[in-house]
């Protein structure tokens, strides 16, 4: 295997076994920054010794081992750590005898539990949400900072100084690496929910840049939702955001035209729909149905929401009623001006145009959509339809100038033309 095949396969592997790594390294040394320095460490050996050695049998292991290492190592250099060098040192020769076979190097008994614990450091509320993000996606999607920096256009110094700044706020506000129990269980989780919801949010209605999608950011936020479901098979609202992701991203190869431009819902090629993808959410939905007893969460009642759409085969199957319905539930679960403006949507697909805008313009005052594209834009739609078409063309045209994305700026603009 040649120089570059190597470095593309070190890559790979990274991406699928950082997780694994970072997190046993944790469990070890009881700091996520230190355990993500080391793996860092163990990965620029990798792309150092494999190229001349080749990717070894378990690549997972033989990165693990060699951050292990250096973990001694750099106790041994600082005798405050005496302590932890015992602890090191007893564990590195439990171990010893077998390195020469690297599947026995990792422990399997620990390794879904040091996950979790990553998950719930990597997504704790003492850290600001883009930090969260950052952070997770670094250690947990196997991201360079480079890729972070790409997908959310911004600085790779702006996501570096995220990751330091959010690695030293962990450390001095020592938070432990454990899964937490009881009331504050639940309150993490929603932090953790919440953080991998913005990641596939962002990828799905890009909200900058000239791209309408970016599948990468998709891709990412779907994979740890269904390694979450796997780590917490017990919880209702993580089937239900795994079910929502996949059902919304089952409609990415539909959602853009020939030339990237964005294609709306009810005008998309149901054919191009994922359909294992809708089954596997309709699936999870299920699930977490059943958890549940019937009640729904923030994010299982917005999967139900998409199911409605995912089960319609043309848009005139689609059960607005049920799906008006749903959004009021989900309102009370989550107020939301938001919530209200889709509610609207619903409500005129399902009563008519008059019904929809009268529920709209009780938000045209709400601050939080103030700057929020979609408010015009939806009072435009309605005003189309009910044949105020100059009124509609200056929404479009406020919409466009709010937007901060390209290809729905376009998209809007020639809505206003039309108009």
């Amino acid at each position: 295997m040649g120089s570059v095949e190597t470095h593309g396969a070190v890559e790979a592997v990274w991406r699928i076994e950082s997780a694994r790594v970072i997190a046993g390294l944790a469990r070890m040394v009881r700091d996520v920054g230190l355990a993500e320095e080391l793996a860092q460490d163990a990965l620029v050996a990798a792309l150092e010794q494999w190229p001349e050695t080749g990717v070894p049998r378990n690549p997972g292991a033989w990165l693990m081992t060699t951050a292990k290492r250096r973990a001694i190592d750099q106790f041994r250099r600082n005798e405050t750590f005496g302590r932890k060098l015992d602890e090191l040192g007893r564990e590195q020769q439990a171990f010893e005898p077998d390195l020469a076979d690297f599947d026995a190097v990792l422990d399997e008994e620990h390794i879904e539990d040091d996950i979790l614990r990553l998950v719930f450091t990597a997504c704790h509320p003492v850290l600001p949400t883009q930090a969260r993000v950052a952070l997770t996606l670094r250690m947990l999607g196997g991201l360079t900072t480079d890729e972070i920096a790409r997908a959310f256009l911004v600085k790779e110094s702006t996501v570096a100084q995220r990751i330091v700044r959010a690695k030293k706020a962990l450390a001095d506000a020592k938070v432990p690496f454990e899964v937490p129990v009881g009331e504050e269980r639940m309150a993490r989780l929603s932090s953790v929910l919440e953080v991998i919801y913005l990641i596939f949010n962002e990828g799905y209605s890009a909200t900058r840049g000239d791209d309408w999608l970016r599948p990468g950011l998709c891709e990412d936020a779907l994979r740890l939702a269904r390694v979450l479901t796997g780590l917490m098979p017990t919880e209702p609202e993580v089937h239900g955001l795994a079910a929502l992701l996949e059902i919304q991203a089952s409609r990415s190869a539909a959602r853009t035209g020939p030339s990237g431009e964005p294609v709306l819902l009810l005008e998309q090629d149901r054919g191009r729909w994922d359909q294992l993808l809708i089954r596997r959410g309709l699936a999870a939905l299920a699930r977490s149905e059943e958890l549940a007893e019937g009640a729904y969460g923030p994010y299982s009642a917005q999967a139900a929401i998409a199911a409605c759409h995912a089960r319609a085969r043309v848009p005139e199957e689609t059960d607005w009623t049920r799906i008006a319905a749903l959004y009021t539930g989900l309102a009370q679960l989550t107020p939301s001006p938001v919530i209200e403006l889709n509610r609207a949507v619903a409500v005129s697909m399902a009563e008519g145009p008059e019904a929809g805008l009268e529920l709209v313009d009780k938000l045209k005052d709400e601050p939080a959509l103030k700057n929020y594209h979609l408010l015009p834009s939806v009072r435009g739609d309605f005003l189309v339809k009910l044949g105020r078409l100059a009124e509609a063309k200056a929404e479009f045209e406020r919409a466009a100038d709010m937007t901060g994305n390209a290809r729905e700026r376009t998209l809007l603009l020639d809505r206003a033309a039309a108009c």
